[in-house]
């Protein structure tokens, strides 16, 4: 999903793990887990290595390798969203449980998501961007435009 662009991105850098680990504020091994993806990275952490790199989540997730995202908001708004996600709900004509039966989820958690108690989990946000080829950066209220990846 996301180590190998980690691990290519940090190397590029000509960074360490330990290096990473610290910006992230967890040890060398949980960064290193990342990478090799036995533990999938919590949202906060991918964002503040996309602010980090000053790269788009969409750029991480390898779904959009140039990096020419005009980032507007480099924190992410948990009320902006959560509307995003319902937008992006409606617009598919998806009801909340039809969502959470699509990620594996429960309806609560969708609607906990749209009303901006939390943030998306990266399982399901990287589903649903791969899936219907949304900016994760859009969701996530980073970006206005695009709205969608190529």
């Amino acid at each position: 999903m996301y180590g190998n662009r980690l691990r290519e991105l940090r190397e590029e850098k000509e960074l360490t793990q330990k290096e990473l680990a610290n910006v992230l504020g967890i040890t060398k091994e949980g960064y290193g887990q990342y990478e090799r993806e036995y533990v999938v990275i919590p949202i906060k952490h991918l964002i503040t290595i996309a602010i980090y790199y000053d790269l788009s989540i969409d750029n991480l997730f390898g779904f959009n390798l140039v990096n020419d995202y005009q980032i507007i908001n480099k924190q992410v708004d948990k009320k902006l969203s959560g509307m995003r996600l319902r937008e992006f709900r409606k617009n598919h004509r998806f009801t909340q449980k039809k969502l959470a039966d699509i990620l594996r989820t429960t309806q609560s958690v969708i609607a906990d998501y749209e009303k901006g108690r939390y943030l998306i989990a990266t399982p399901f946000l990287y589903m649903i961007c791969n899936n219907y080829r949304v900016s994760a950066d859009y969701i996530l209220g980073r970006v206005d435009n695009p709205k969608f990846i190529k």
